[in-house]
């Protein structure tokens, strides 16, 4: 079990890349993650609790369209580590994830009314 981390094979292989690499991804991976999941956790947490009890239905709605989002990027994870996909979509996976990341930043600083 690799745990939450993505690993990579060879293309034409069963083999799995290994050594000063496979550890420098995964860092990265670790490190993204659990960014993006913290990031995540804040914004759906702040949809609900500010500026006021009870929340607006915009911020609702802005905290189910990033879940919806997010969960394709971690059905695009799982099949990654499961090996469905080629490496090559591991970039799509990063752009996707600091998509998420830069949406989660936007509603944040419209939650919290930044700017006015």
């Amino acid at each position: 079990n690799e745990g939450f981390v993505w690993w990579h094979s060879i293309p034409g292989s069963d083999q799995r890349v290994s050594g000063p690499k496979q550890t420098r991804d995964r860092i990265i991976n670790l490190v993204v993650g659990s960014l993006t999941s913290l990031l995540i956790l804040v914004t759906l947490i702040s949809a609900f609790v500010f500026p006021q009890l009870p929340p607006k239905p915009l911020n609702i709605f802005f905290a189910v369209c990033i879940s919806l989002i997010s969960i394709t990027a971690c059905i695009l994870i799982y099949w990654y580590r499961q090996g469905d996909l080629e490496p090559k979509f591991r970039n799509l996976i990063y752009y996707i994830l600091f998509s998420i990341i830069m949406l989660c930043i936007c509603a944040n600083l419209y939650f919290h009314d930044v700017g006015k």
